[in-house]
């Protein structure tokens, strides 16, 4: 069946059985690898992705119920590298192998997003689901707190436009 989604900001149609997971869609049709098979039984993380803004694992989501909300891969969450989860994972030097990286950077950029300043209770809290091998649990939550400090920094540097009042002009 025919199945209309948005992935990274760009509309697409695949015709992929009702049933399959989000994560095959991605990886397979769309030819997006940053999504990982990890266990299948959404326990480990690795396949982590936004749908609509809040971190879901693709393995158990069915491309059916991904039609109505955009879907972020970590290739979508910014063009550049520039988001300050990506900058933060690479200041504190998070990945060894790397393999769950990409769940993991979007489990905390989905944190991030509804909380700006999440405690070490937060972030043990969110991150609980996403399963590291090598343990880098400790600068996972350090990379989280750079993320924050990174994003509350880049608003404060935002210059604020005005508008004159009357004059039609804008300063």
């Amino acid at each position: 069946m025919a199945y209309k989604i948005t992935v990274n900001g760009r509309s697409t149609t695949v015709d992929v059985p009702a049933d399959m997971p989000l994560l095959w869609v991605v990886r397979d049709v769309l030819n997006l690898k940053g999504t990982k098979y990890g266990c299948g039984v959404g326990q480990c993380g690795a396949c982590t992705v936004h749908l609509g803004g809040r971190a879901v694992r693709s393995c158990l989501t069915p491309v059916s119920a991904a039609t109505t909300a955009p879907i972020t891969t970590i290739e979508g969450l910014s063009p550049d590298g520039t988001h300050p989860v990506q900058q933060a994972w690479l200041e504190i030097d998070v990945p060894q192998c790397g393999y769950c990286q990409a769940g993991q950077m979007m489990t905390a950029s989905a944190l991030l997003a509804r909380n700006a300043k999440p405690s070490d209770a937060d972030i043990t809290a969110a991150m609980n689901g996403n399963i590291c091998r090598c343990g880098t649990y400790t600068r996972i939550r350090q990379a989280v707190h750079r993320a924050s400090a990174l994003a509350t920094n880049a608003q404060v540097k935002q210059p604020v436009q005005t508008a004159s009042v009357g004059t039609g002009t804008n300063k």
